[in-house]
């Protein structure tokens, strides 16, 4: 079903109910997204015997938060160690030009 401005509603499903979502974006990234959540959910439910859904949605739901910390403090990591090469690449660059030029005289 196509909403006004470009949206869209995409039915998914998520342990065991059915979800209209309305999106700009590409329905297949809401169903691959639902279907993380659906999995996640069924995970935690068989590993804690659980059949409370708003338990088992609170519990996915600190899963995946953690998950989305750990990757931000990689990318984080990441970012300053290309930051920091980065400058240590300019730093060498710049003695590096600084000699040619003394060494040729200019």
């Amino acid at each position: 079903m196509v909403e006004g401005d470009g949206n869209r509603s995409v039915r998914v499903e998520i342990y065991g109910q059915a979800y209209s979502i309305v999106t700009e974006g590409q329905g297949d990234h809401i169903l691959a997204l639902a279907d993380m959540v659906d999995r996640r959910m069924k995970e935690i439910a068989r590993a804690t015997l659980t059949v409370d859904s708003l338990k088992v949605a609170i519990l996915a739901a600190m899963h995946i938060a953690e998950e989305l910390h750990q990757s931000r403090r990689r990318l984080d990591d990441v970012d300053k160690d290309i930051s920091e090469r980065s400058t240590r690449c300019a730093n060498e660059l710049d003695q590096f030009l600084k000699r040619t030029l003394a060494e040729t005289g200019s």
